[in-house]
């Protein structure tokens, strides 16, 4: 489900990304426009592949059936890693416009392409800009996708000519009932607090990008760190709350091999050392700046929080991970 989700705001992605380049195609390589197109096409196969294989274990042509989910593994971290540099050039483009001249950047970009037509690639219209705008803001899905779609065939080709006990392990079904004990609270807990914060990012975004007084800046960057610290704050209370109730709970741990849970592991652990190196670097940027107001304190109290809370839940994680079912 999670995969479809993606896939199909990567397919948009690439609908406008198609009609972005397809607005001046006459001083753009024909390339341009293909990628997209192809890139389409292996979104759609590899999506539908995955719905319908995602949970064979293959026995037979087992060196050909690796190196096939290979290929796509490293496809996908290809599309991933030009995903990613493509969203960082476009940043960097809008920095640079925002920070000079328009005769400046004109200049700088005649320079930095490699066709002397460069100048006549100009998006003007509104329908263009839509199209820009468009598949700018939908990269994050596309990179998410390809991420998403990697695991799922590295897990796939971990499983080929794999062997499963089924004595030994026991198959748990969730049942999920909305209004038994505390899901509905911690359903409706769970979306106050996504809701809440979607309109203070937003209300965020809005007064530090606009013109306004920088009272009115530093009052969203107030709200926005407070919310932020007491959204933390109860995180780690309920990670190590869920951590202590595993331990009157006395179940069996599962040390068998499992290619899922090693995987889920690895990612978990591998991205949380992004956060902590951002957090580690910010609060070395706070200690040695000066002055200390309002604002370095709570960016500071922020970037602890964040390690701890990404600790705390990554304990309970994967403690949970290695629980047998009840």
């Amino acid at each position: 489900g999670g995969l479809i989700l993606f896939a199909i705001f990567s397919l948009v992605m690439d609908v406008f990304k198609i009609g972005y380049y397809s607005s001046f195609y006459s001083c753009l390589s024909a390339i341009k426009i293909i990628y997209p197109i192809v890139q389409a096409i292996f979104v759609v196969v590899q999506t539908y592949f995955l719905w319908i294989s995602a949970k064979d274990c293959v026995h037979i042509h087992l060196n050909v059936t690796r190196c096939g989910l290979m290929l796509t593994l490293t496809t996908n971290l290809a599309v991933w890693m030009s995903a990613v540099t493509d969203e960082s050039v476009h940043k960097a483009h809008s920095k640079l416009k925002k920070n000079m001249t328009e005769e400046l950047f004109r200049w700088l970009q005649r320079v930095g392409m490699r066709s002397s037509s460069a100048g006549e690639c100009n998006c003007n219209s509104q329908l263009c800009q839509i199209f820009k705008n468009g598949y700018f803001w939908l990269y994050p899905f596309n990179i998410e996708y390809s991420l998403f779609a990697s695991a799922m065939v590295y897990v796939m080709w971990k499983n080929v000519g794999r062997f499963i006990d089924h004595h030994s392990h026991h198959i748990h079904r969730l049942k999920f009932r909305l209004f038994r004990r505390t899901f509905f609270v911690g359903i409706m807990l769970g979306l106050i607090t996504l809701v809440s914060g979607l309109g203070v990012l937003i209300l965020y975004e809005v007064q530090v990008n606009s013109k306004a007084e920088s009272s009115k800046k530093s009052q969203a960057l107030t709200m926005y760190y407070i919310f932020n610290i007491v959204c933390l704050g109860l995180m780690s209370l309920v990670c190590i709350g869920g951590s202590v109730i595993y331990r009157f709970d006395k179940r069996d741990m599962d040390r068998h091999k499992n290619p899922t849970r090693t995987l889920d592991v690895a990612l978990l652990m591998g991205a949380a050392l992004g956060q902590y190196a951002i957090s580690y670097y910010s609060i070395v940027a706070i200690v040695a700046s000066t002055p200390r107001d309002t604002i370095s304190a709570l960016n500071l109290t922020y970037a602890l929080l964040m390690i701890a809370q990404h600790t705390f839940q990554n304990i309970f994680i994967i403690e949970g991970l290695h629980r047998q079912p009840p």
